[in-house]
């Protein structure tokens, strides 16, 4: 069955464990009537006789209604309930109200039933017809509580178009260029760096920060490269297995800030950060990860001088910005993920490992200051180092798959985290 929203929660993995109470006669019928993306049935009378039920679990809702009613009357009314349900003083003509407001539910562990789903089917099922595999899969494996709208359309093109869109477009099959036809790139700026069956590629980050999602060829195998802007994470999956590969698309919805991906054959969605299919045919689909290494261009290709690197323009004619995102994330999540574990800032970039089934946060640029001091840094049998400019997990002489991530979205996703520091673990 999938999950339910809401109650308490396995501590390994973060999922409910229990359902929270059902709502009142009468309150989910009303619910469904304004679960309306174009917010014509929004009025103050009906949004009153929901609040009126009093239960904080229709919170969730209203803050679904706000992500997609950010300003103007309608959202006037859904803020003012938002405020008798919670109990915050909301700035009534804030249109980030509904980051406030889920942020509260989140970091309060407000619980939510399964009509939740059902809520979320009718509103975000309206707004994009794509999403209605996902919201109206009742036995998806996810916490519908932490599934929201990131603001931009699914990518449906097929493999290897170009054709523009109102989504996040994944860049398929790149056009490439030895490592000499790479000097447009300066040497100190960020490439992440992948190496399958002894071939070498780098993706600039610049250029991820535009696609968020690579579909190539390496080393004879099929790999997706889907980068996190938000959580700071590429991660990299071998999508060749079967009779037909993968081709995974950005969604254009998110999950505690983290992208949920799909795959336009199956209609299946995943957890981004686990690799792991959470509805459609390949429900409980986990796929195999490559070690992604985020370097900078003159560590990388000094230490691969046969690599490849994708093309100026990505083989599209196109240009890229030097810093598209203005970095935009390096204050903290920009969407909500409720409580922050404190114990290192937001977004200070980890290295995520997994030691003996428990999971340890590596700081990186303390791990670098420890290494560049000529001191080890290790975590039981586990060895970190630094290979091919970026920090590399070694078992026994063999390399473990890790990436990197903010500190945040590492932690919430594994909520027992351990953490690595120069005087032990915190």
């Amino acid at each position: 069955m999938g999950a339910s929203c809401g109650g308490p929660r396995d501590p390994e993995s973060g999922r409910p464990t229990a359902d929270a109470a059902p709502l009142a006669s009468g309150v989910l019928d009303a619910l469904l009537v304004i679960a309306d993306p174009t917010g014509e049935f929004i009025t103050e009378e009906r949004v009153d006789a929901v609040v009126a039920s009093a239960d904080p679990q229709v919170a969730w809702a209203i803050a679904d209604l706000l992500r997609f009613h950010q300003v103007g009357e309608v959202a006037e009314i859904l803020i003012s309930a938002a405020g008798r349900l919670t109990g915050l003083e909301l700035d009534p003509y804030s249109p980030l109200a509904w980051v406030e407001v889920t942020n509260h539910l989140m970091t309060r562990d407000v619980q939510a039933g399964e009509w939740l789903r059902e809520f979320k089917e009718k509103l975000y099922g309206g707004f994009e017809a794509e999403w209605t595999a996902f919201v109206g899969d009742a036995e998806a494996d996810v916490d519908w509580r932490f599934v929201t709208w990131g603001g931009v359309l699914p990518d449906r093109r097929p493999l290897d178009s170009a054709e523009p869109c109102l989504c996040i477009p994944a860049l398929d099959h790149p056009a490439v260029t030895d490592a000499s036809g790479g000097d447009w790139y300066q040497p100190q700026r960020i490439v992440f760096g992948v190496v399958v069956n002894g071939e070498a590629r780098a993706y600039p980050r610049h250029m991820m920060e535009v696609h968020e999602l690579v579909n190539d060829t390496l080393g004879g195998r099929e790999i997706a490269i889907p980068y996190c802007t938000l959580c700071g994470s590429a991660q990299a999956f071998f999508v060749d297995g079967g009779d037909d590969r993968l081709v995974l698309r950005t969604s254009g919805l998110l999950q505690r800030s983290n992208k949920i991906m799909y795959d336009l054959a199956s209609g299946s969605y995943f957890d981004t950060f686990a690799g792991r299919a959470v509805s459609g045919p390949l429900q409980g689909t986990e796929l195999e990860q490559v070690t992604v290494v985020t370097a900078t261009w003159a560590d990388w290709v000094r230490a691969h001088p046969e690599t490849t690197i994708v093309a100026r323009d990505g083989g599209l004619g196109r240009t890229y910005d030097d810093d598209p995102l203005g970095g935009r994330d390096l204050g903290g999540p920009i969407f909500p993920v409720g409580a922050i574990d404190g114990r290192l800032p937001a977004s200070e970039q980890v290295l995520g490992i997994v030691v003996a089934g428990e999971a340890w946060a590596i700081p990186v640029s303390e791990a670098r200051a420890h290494l560049d001091a000529g001191r080890t840094v290790s975590v039981g049998d586990v060895v970190v180092d630094l290979t091919s400019g970026g920090l590399v997990a070694f078992d026994g002489g063999s390399q473990l798959v890790t990436h990197q991530a903010y500190w945040f979205a590492w932690s919430q996703f594994n909520p027992t985290t351990k953490v690595w520091r120069a005087q032990g673990a915190g």
